[in-house]
């Protein structure tokens, strides 16, 4: 039985077993989105995780002694389960599969990513209650991806589920494993204008460094509006930003201050503004529904600013818009 499967060999329709972030990864990869390489750890090898080292009915019974009204059950079922599951082993088989996958994919660094198998919907969105862990190198992989497995159970993933009414569902995890793009700038877009709803518009939001600091909102990105027909920049509102978050070379990430000129200047010029555009607009276009996105914009080495390229880092539904 295979655990990993190359995002290549994924689609939208294998959701159940790599979850609706890994499913989105191979999806765009299939059709030719400029996604950074990478492969998914199947749900089966948490299933399988599970199966071997008999939590499931530890499980099951600590959620069952949940009241989601009394914040401090959740919080305490959080970290039995949490608890439960980072001390015990991964299997064998399991291990060997993640690291050889790792080994072929040739890359210093990689992000690791929960993708839970409760597809994002345009109602429900998994997205920022389980874990992510970027810049993780080969030795903190395995631990990395078994600290993605225990995210599933976070005060805030359990809760979400009671809220969602999916507390009787089995839901399970996989993990996107994703080459590290080192990101000159990153940040977010949404192929739809989430404020006014404008469907002729879409908005990047842009920041230096690594695109977490702009999702966690711990940083105020650039903020450019697109008309899409006729393709214009309709807005473009430019933020200070006085730091950024990069790469440490021994893995993680660090924050970085970021001197003038460049903190107050402009991060998208107007032609990656528009080059940007039509990506996110071919994403739409290939879904057929307003998405939310994550992209990254990595330079050759020597040559910073110009001749780079973007990568899409993730896509999924707008869960925001008024139906």
């Amino acid at each position: 039985m295979s655990f990993v499967k190359l995002f290549n060999e994924i689609n939208k329709g294998d959701a159940a077993l790599a979850g609706g972030k890994g499913a989105s990864l191979g999806e765009m990869t299939q059709v030719g989105i400029p996604v950074p390489p990478g492969f998914v750890v199947l749900s089966s090898a948490f299933e399988r995780f599970l199966k071997e080292t008999r939590l499931h009915e530890d499980i099951d019974a600590i959620i069952h002694g949940v009241n989601h009204q009394e914040m401090q059950t959740v919080e305490h079922a959080s970290e039995q389960i949490q608890a439960l599951i980072l001390a015990a082993a991964m299997p064998q088989d399991v291990a060997e599969e993640i690291k050889n996958s790792f080994q072929k994919l040739g890359a210093e660094y990689v992000a690791v990513r929960s993708s839970a198998t409760a597809e994002d919907s345009s109602s429900a969105a998994w997205a920022g209650q389980l874990d992510t862990f970027l810049n993780t190198k080969e030795e903190n992989l395995l631990a990395n991806v078994q600290k993605c497995w225990a995210s599933l159970f976070t005060p805030r993933a359990i809760f979400y589920r009671f809220e969602q009414g999916l507390h009787e569902v089995h839901i399970s995890v996989a993990v996107a494993v994703q080459k590290m793009v080192e990101s000159e700038y990153s940040g977010i877009a949404f192929s739809v204008h989430p404020v006014t709803e404008d469907r002729n518009q879409l908005i990047i939001e842009a920041g230096f460094g690594l695109g977490e600091a702009i999702v966690s909102g711990q940083v105020t990105p650039d903020s450019y509006v697109v008309e899409k027909e006729p393709r214009k920049i309709r807005e473009v509102s430019v933020s200070t930003q006085e730091r950024g978050l990069y790469r440490v070379p021994a893995g993680g990430n660090e924050w970085i201050d970021i001197p003038e000129p460049k903190a107050s200047s402009q991060v998208l010029t107007e032609a990656q503004i528009l080059e940007l555009s039509e990506l996110i607009l071919k994403i739409e276009k290939h879904y057929g529904f307003p998405c939310d996105i994550e992209w990254a914009y990595a330079c050759p080495e020597q040559d910073r600013g110009e001749g780079g390229k973007f990568y899409i880092t993730q896509s999924r539904p707008i869960t925001t818009l008024s139906q």
